[in-house]
Formats: structure tokens, sequence, C-alpha cells
């Protein structure tokens, strides 16, 4: 796909690898939708931008926010054509201190935010016959830890939904549908763990452990996207050097 002049959704965009993501593909010319609950951080964020692009209020556990979202961006671009799932949460836990509202939310926002996009995104991509989706998932859903089983769980639910994505919608409708898997990121996300417990067994703010920078994640979906149509990038594990 030749990413110039194409319309990305990107969601999560207000902080992390989403805002990396949208800075990557505004100076690739793309059109941008900044979706995120924090407007504020959106606006903020759109000043960097290179190319044309939007703000829209979205959560994604809310059915309502998504669907309004996507009807603004549509209103304003006309389309979707390239969808990125990275709005996420991450609340370690282990599952004997019963952090049922936290397991809960995770699922809220990691599996069924990512299928309320998808529902967003698919009559836009259907009707222009090709599109692509990334979702942003996790090495998580593939290597279990304690403390990760939940966040691993909704993590390891994407790498299977994009499987049975790419089955379903490529051969019909061109869609092509890309998994990228992180390592460690220096981001945020771990920042809402709550369970003190698991806080004191390990060190997450230890500054001698490799960790890999949102724009490289902003690079491997920019490699994703600029393959050329008759070419799908199924799953891009990623670990920084020094994390086999």
């Amino acid at each position: 796909m030749i990413v110039k002049d194409k319309v990305a959704l990107i969601t999560g965009a207000s902080s992390g690898i989403g805002r990396a993501i949208a800075i990557k593909l505004s100076e690739e010319g793309c059109k941008i939708v900044l979706a995120s609950r924090n407007t504020e951080k959106l606006k903020e964020i759109k000043q960097h931008l290179v190319s044309e692009s939007m703000v829209i209020e979205m959560d994604v556990s809310q059915t309502e926010s998504v669907a309004k979202g996507f009807k603004k961006a549509v209103a304003k671009f006309k389309t979707i054509d390239i969808l990125v799932n990275s709005a996420g949460v991450m609340p370690l836990t282990y599952l004997k201190n019963r952090h049922l509202d936290e397991w809960l939310q995770t699922i809220e926002v990691n599996v069924k935010g990512t299928l309320r996009c998808i529902h967003g995104a698919l009559p836009y991509m259907k009707k222009n016959e090709g599109g692509h989706i990334i979702n942003i998932s996790s090495v998580d859903g593939k290597e279990v830890y304690q403390g990760g089983a939940i966040y691993g769980a909704s993590k390891s639910a994407i790498i299977t939904l994009s499987k049975a994505m790419r089955m379903e919608l490529s051969p019909d409708y061109n869609i092509r549908v890309t998994c990228i898997e992180p390592g460690t990121v220096d981001t945020a996300l771990r920042n809402n763990i709550t369970d003190e417990e698991l806080l004191n067994d390990k060190n997450y703010n230890d500054a001698s452990e490799p960790k890999l920078e949102a724009k490289n994640i902003a690079d491997a979906v920019l490699y994703a996207l600029s393959q050329p149509d008759s070419v799908n990038v199924n799953e891009l594990l990623i670990k920084p050097t020094g994390k086999s």
C-alpha cells in the first residue's frame, strides 16, 4: 500500500505507541484521525503532525463512543483505509489478589475495544475492497508469567483474532491484517499497576532493563503497511536486543 493520502484512524493516540504511530504515518503523508479519551493531549499532538488530521474523543470501552467517533471521522475524510488498534491497559496483578474490576477492564479495553473498532472500520474497507488493520498485541500474548495472566490472555486473544481475520477478510475483501507483538516498550503503560504485592516483588523502574522505544513500533507498523498489495505481514514480534 502507498500510504500517502490514505486515511488512518489510530486509537490510543494520546501517548506511547499510538502517539508515535500517528507522527510516523503523518510524516509519510497519511491523513490522521487521532482517537483517544484525552482530547487535550490529542490537540497537543496534532500540532506536531505535518499532514491533514483531526481529533476525535473515543472511549473504546463504550460502543456508542466508538460509533460516534467513526461517524465523525468519515464525515470529514469520507472513508477509513487504515485502522490501528493501539488503545490498551496493563494493570498487572496476581490472580490470588482478586482484582476483579481490573481484570474486567483489561478485557473491556484490550479485547472488546479492539472488536468495537474493527466493527466500525469494516463497512468502509469492504466498500473499498481493501484496507489494512493493525492490531497491537504483545509478546505477553505468547509468553506467560506470574502477574500477567489477564493481560496476557487479552493479548493472546488479539493474536488469535488477527489470524482469523486474515482467513475471513483477505480473500474476499483484500483487507490485510497485521498483528504487532512488542516486548517491553518505554511507555507509561505500567504506571497503572495497583497490585502492591506485585510492585514489591518486581522492579518496574529498573533503568538497566532493555526496552524498546515507541518509535520502534511505529517503524514496524509503517513497514507492514508499505508492503505491496500482494504481500501481507502477518505478525511482527519485536524485542529489545538483549531480551531473547
